[in-house]
C-alpha cells in the first residue's frame, strides 16, 4: 500500500468523491446502456448495461468539465478499461512490442 500511495494520489484526491458518486449515479440512471462507439451501433435495448461513467476529455472529475454531462459517457467496465488502456498515458499504446 505504501508503494501505491507514493505512485500517485488516491481516488478521492483525484476528485472521485461523494460529489462524483452523486453525478455518476444520476448520469447512469439517465444513461443505463453502454455508449462506447461500438455499442452505439446496437439498438439501445440490446446494448449491455453501463456500470462506469467515462470523462470524454480524459481529465476526470477535477477537470474543468468534470461534472458536465456533455463531457460524460456511460460504458461497461470492460469497454471503459479497454478505452482507457488505448488512450491514457501508461496504457497499451505506450508499451513497446
Amino acid at each position: 500500500m505504501r508503494a501505491a500511495r507514493q505512485r500517485g494520489k488516491s481516488a478521492s484526491q483525484k476528485g472521485y468523491d461523494s460529489r462524483w458518486e452523486r453525478t455518476r449515479r444520476a448520469f447512469l440512471k439517465e444513461h443505463p446502456y453502454c455508449e462506447c462507439s461500438e455499442c452505439l451501433e446496437i439498438p439501445e435495448p440490446l446494448r449491455p448495461a453501463a456500470q462506469v461513467v467515462d470523462h470524454i476529455d480524459g481529465l476526470g472529475p477535477l477537470g474543468p468539465r468534470g461534472h458536465d454531462w456533455t463531457n460524460l459517457r456511460a460504458m461497461t467496465k470492460q469497454h471503459h478499461d479497454q478505452h482507457t488502456a488505448r488512450t491514457q498515458p501508461g496504457g497499451w499504446n505506450d508499451r513497446e512490442s
